[in-house]
């Protein structure tokens, strides 16, 4: 990375892996782009993070002063979904969550919606 910044955290939300939205994107496909082709801390999949697991999950694996893109739902969704879970670690939903809607999107589509993402908080992707 060329900037100061930091690179982002990235959190793929699966909803169960059963979520219909998924259908047309290879989830292993994307998150290894993501992960091998853009400048992340970290790429993981996540089944549910909407579920106690995974408050616990965000409480224990987020850091204070990191963003995080979390790729998934609807945008209103996360920020409410999160907001306990970013509080308990010293971020806020609305200045440190990249949320991201991947839904109904193939592999290259939601890829893109990554990387513009990126490109529009700053980094140089």
């Amino acid at each position: 990375m060329t900037n100061d910044k930091k690179d982002p955290a990235f959190l793929f939300c699966v909803c169960t892996g059963k979520c219909p939205g998924f259908a047309t994107m290879d989830m292993w496909d994307f998150i290894n782009r993501v992960r091998m082709e853009l400048p992340v801390k970290y790429g993981v999949i996540h089944p549910q993070l909407c579920e106690d697991d995974g408050d616990r999950y965000l409480e224990n694996t987020l850091n204070a002063g990191e963003k995080v893109i979390i790729a998934g739902c609807a945008p209103a969704m996360q920020y409410k979904l999160f907001r306990d879970a970013f509080e308990k670690v010293g971020l806020n939903t609305q200045e440190d969550l990249i949320p991201l809607d991947v839904r109904d999107m193939t592999t290259d589509e939601a890829f893109e919606k990554v990387m513009n993402a990126m490109k529009e908080n700053g980094y140089d992707v």
